[in-house]
């Protein structure tokens, strides 16, 4: 079916009114029901709803690409939708939203759908295909542009067809794929394309979709390739470029860098890619042209972000077990629950999957597979207790000394450290043997290596470094630690989402894991301080109508969620709209709650969460917390009435 037959003409919406994107979801699928598309409205809302809140389906480029399907579609469709003032869609590049594609179809009805976003994705990337939609003012119009382009792609192919034979100076392959496989898996193919066009190279692309590998790359193209582009943010399957100048990055490149990858392919301007062993990852892409300390970064947030459900999970349930009283979980003791004994077990090991999930992400991320395994009994090893335990509380281990997070840190570093060096050491082999490394050479002798050095040489003084980090913090006064407060709420604020936030937010996990359940008062404070900046976007727009422009007041209301369940980055787009006044003003209202959760002595167990973690006992002293976070609030509201504009438009 083409893909302008897909278009339900009397289900479009050329003066979209709506303000939101939930608002938007409604009104489209509300048209499609008038037409009898669909019979359940509701829930194919929620399925919209669904696949929004797993990633945004805005695109960029003031494009939003919803889809979902649902048993109460008959066949599949598009429903059209075009707002003059935009909405806000959480797009990638942060522009609204002004062309709505809503794509319907029904459960098990194949890819339809797919290949419906396929064909968007491609004639969207196309600047005058958009430039005739925003000028557009009926259906008839849309469907005729998108047939348009149908025909012309048609005598293209058919060009390509009688031309195939042609020998080319340059012959580039590209390789493109996202974690959803969907809409910039194919945006990225169509830039590829459209930057080779223009040079006249010839190009072929390869994209990994949700409908599986579609112009997959044959034995002949690689060999006749002037170079590979493998712009992908998953793994693909890289063996079979062995040998050959591979350029590897991300595929928000291929979209937005293709004239410059496409030029170095044509001057073949790229590493020659070698493939170790069995992995496959795309994600050490151009390592050699990153800092260290990019890299160290790209590392440890690869760990963190595997270990937080973990940390969380382990608070929320350790937290609920005391419910039944605070020695509850305790057989010996007269409150004893078995109920509680069993939640605050569940929590329990929670936790202690935490070190090796921490480690081992890092070592993946850095060796890929074969680091995993290594990384993840590196983990293990921080923590000799575990091995004490396992062999009857007796022995050589019982009394060795903890290393944990930072232990675990290390280990993971040493993890890829490990598997490069092994990698090297065994090259020798022949090429029949090279199954054999990543299932026996590398996980036996990486442990027995990691297992020395962890036991031996990295737990004595990684533990000592945090038990004094921990014990310095707990020497602190009482009437000093707002001090401690101030600046560690204030740094969430500066970047948010940035280096200065993840030290701070990584040095409270740190104390979090230490804690073992226990909690610690500088996460809380860490926690309180990324809350308050959109919690002060919100309130300064509530009480201040002259601050922002009507639409950015009117996504300035979401932040009320955002601050309340910890996502600071709720209020990067009005920071960056001013960064010199609201930057500070988001700093002084964090730091103050940060300063205030300390002296009230509040104590997080959880490293995130927010009012949520609060609701179910993951934060003490929970009144003063809230207080904490609404007088930062009103602080950084203040300053911002105070620092900005009266008219900021």
């Amino acid at each position: 079916m083409k893909l302008s037959e897909l278009f339900v003409k009397d289900a479009m919406i050329m003066n979209l009114t709506t303000t939101s994107k939930d608002e938007t979801l409604q009104a489209l699928a509300n048209s499609f029901h008038q037409t009898g598309g669909v019979s359940d409205t509701e829930a194919y809302v929620k399925a919209l709803q669904a696949r929004e809140a797993q990633s945004t389906t805005g695109v960029g480029d003031e494009i939003a690409i919803p889809h979902a399907q649902h048993e109460s579609i008959e066949k599949a469709a598009i429903i059209f939708g075009k707002s003059e003032a935009g909405i806000d869609w959480a797009s990638f590049d942060g522009q609204d939203a002004k062309l709505i594609f809503m794509i319907a179809a029904p459960t098990g009805g194949g890819n339809e759908h797919l290949q419906a976003l396929a064909g968007l994705s491609s004639i969207l990337m196309k600047p005058e295909a958009k430039a005739a939609l925003l000028k557009a003012t009926t259906p008839e119009e849309v469907v005729a542009i998108f047939a348009s382009y149908e025909e012309e792609k048609e005598e293209t192919k058919a060009t390509v067809e009688e031309t195939a034979d042609t020998k080319d100076d340059v012959y580039i392959l590209a390789v493109t794929a996202c974690p959803t496989g969907i809409a910039h898996t194919f945006m990225a193919e169509e830039k590829l394309k459209q930057a080779a066009a223009k040079a006249g190279y010839k190009i072929k692309v390869e994209t990994n979709g949700q409908g599986g590998i579609n112009n997959k790359l044959t034995k002949k193209d690689i060999e006749e390739a002037t170079a590979i582009i493998v712009a992908a943010d998953k793994q693909v399957e890289m063996a079979r470029f062995d040998g050959r100048p591979t350029i590897i990055t991300k595929v928000a490149d291929g979209i937005n860098k293709a004239d410059e990858l496409v030029e170095r392919a044509a001057k073949a301007d790229a590493h020659i890619y070698h493939h170790q062993g069995a992995s496959e990852s795309v994600e050490e892409s151009d390592e050699a042209n990153e800092s260290l300390g990019r890299q160290f970064y790209k590392h440890l947030m690869n760990g963190v972000s595997h270990m937080l459900p973990f940390v969380v999970a382990g608070g929320i349930l350790i937290a609920v077990s005391f419910i039944w009283g605070i020695n509850s979980a305790n057989p010996d003791h007269a409150s004893y629950n078995p109920i509680a004994q069993t939640i605050n077990l569940m929590g329990g090991l929670s936790f202690a999957m935490m070190l090796p999930i921490l480690a081992g992400f890092i070592g993946q991320s850095i060796a890929d597979r074969p680091g995993l395994v290594i990384g993840f009994m590196g983990g293990v090893f921080a923590n000799p207790g575990v091995m004490a335990a396992y062999a009857g509380g007796t022995g050589v281990f019982k009394d060795a000394v903890s290393s944990g997070f930072l232990g675990a840190l290390v280990a993971g570093f040493l993890a890829g450290a490990i598997v490069k060096f092994l990698q090297k050491a065994f090259s020798w082999l022949p090429k029949s043997l090279e199954g054999l490394k990543p299932i026996f050479i590398y996980p036996v002798l990486g442990v027995a290596i990691m297992g020395a050095l962890m036991l031996f040489v990295v737990n004595g003084p990684m533990g000592a470094v945090m038990n004094g980090l921990t014990g310095a913090i707990s020497a602190i006064p009482q009437e000093y630690t707002f001090l401690l407060g101030f600046v560690v709420g204030g740094m969430m604020s500066i970047d948010m989402g940035g280096p200065i936030n993840k030290a701070a937010y990584v040095t409270g996990t740190a104390l979090v894991t230490a804690a073992n359940g226990a909690g610690s008062n500088v996460m809380a404070a860490v926690m309180v301080g990324g809350m308050v900046p959109p919690l002060a976007i919100a309130l300064a727009a509530t009480f201040n109508k002259n601050l922002w422009d009507e639409q950015q007041r009117s996504s300035a209301f979401v932040n009320y969620v955002m601050g309340a369940a910890f996502i600071t980055e709720g209020a990067i787009p009005f920071a960056a709209s001013n960064p010199v006044r609201v930057i500070p003003s988001l700093a002084l209202g964090a730091g103050v709650a940060g300063a205030l959760s300390m002296m009230f002595n509040c104590v997080s167990k959880v490293p995130h969460g927010g009012l949520f973690a609060v609701a179910v006992g993951g934060v003490t002293n929970p009144l003063q917390y809230i207080i904490a976070w609404l007088v930062g609030g009103v602080v950084g509201a203040l300053m911002l009435n105070v620092l900005l504009p009266k008219k900021n438009k």
